[in-house]
């Protein structure tokens, strides 16, 4: 978990130079410039880390799939 918020924000910093970059070569201004690369990369970076979490339970899962014994099911049902 410490990894993905890590790399969620490292990724909205670069997201942000990226978006204040593009839209202040677009429009040459920066207030606006400043608000659109505060709330589109906001929106982009949670967006990232719900990603993040989905592909590590989904590697999780893939794994106990894999596992030699019973199926995920019925090791369940043993607990």
């Amino acid at each position: 978990m410490q990894r993905d918020v890590v790399k969620t924000l490292t990724y909205a910093g670069v997201h942000f130079a990226v978006a204040f970059g593009v839209v202040y070569l677009l429009t040459g201004s920066l207030p606006i410039a400043t608000g659109v690369a505060l709330l589109e990369p906001l929106a982009n970076t949670f967006a990232y880390f719900l990603h993040e979490r989905a592909w590590t339970r989904f590697d999780k899962r893939r794994a106990e799939a894999a596992r030699p014994g019973p199926p995920q099911a019925e090791r369940l049902a043993a607990v």
